[in-house]
């Protein structure tokens, strides 16, 4: 069993890593003009079935209405989202992604994926497949194709 000096040791490493990744993310996704926040409500809007409810992302991202609101009013000035009605109920407003949308998508993705590069760069390809394996231990999932 490890000695709590060592989770503490570690504890610490994971947060300075993640912190780390953070802001080498926010650097890679500057020039695209979205923020992470962005980032993260364009990424929930792309993996659902159909467009979702404004009231469904907030509960999603655990933020209140408000702040999904200023993120879709953001997004939608960029040209990625936009508002569409529900079918169902007038009262309801769904939030689609553009064409715009799902190139910034590829474009996101591309950028966390040179700032995982710029972070994992040091580790030869045997570290970074431990690391792999770790993580997925940590985290409580078997590798469903790293993104």
């Amino acid at each position: 069993m490890p000695t709590p000096d060592t989770s503490g040791l570690l504890t610490e490493q994971l947060l300075r890593l993640t912190r780390r990744l953070h802001r080498a993310q926010k650097r890679h996704m500057e020039p695209l003009g979205i923020t992470p926040a962005q980032s993260r409500l364009l990424r929930m809007v792309a993996h659902s079935d159909r467009p979702p409810r404004m009231a469904d992302l907030a509960q999603r991202l655990e933020v209140v209405p408000r702040a999904v609101t200023t993120l879709v009013d953001a997004l939608e000035t960029h040209g990625s989202v936009r508002r569409a009605a529900d079918p169902d109920s007038r009262r309801v407003v769904r939030v689609e992604l553009t064409d715009t949308g799902r190139a910034t998508l590829r474009a996101l993705r591309d950028a966390r994926r040179a700032a995982a590069e710029e972070i994992l760069a040091p580790l030869s390809d045997r570290q970074r497949e431990m690391l792999g394996e770790l993580l997925d231990t940590l985290a409580g999932t078997p590798d469903q194709g790293r993104d």
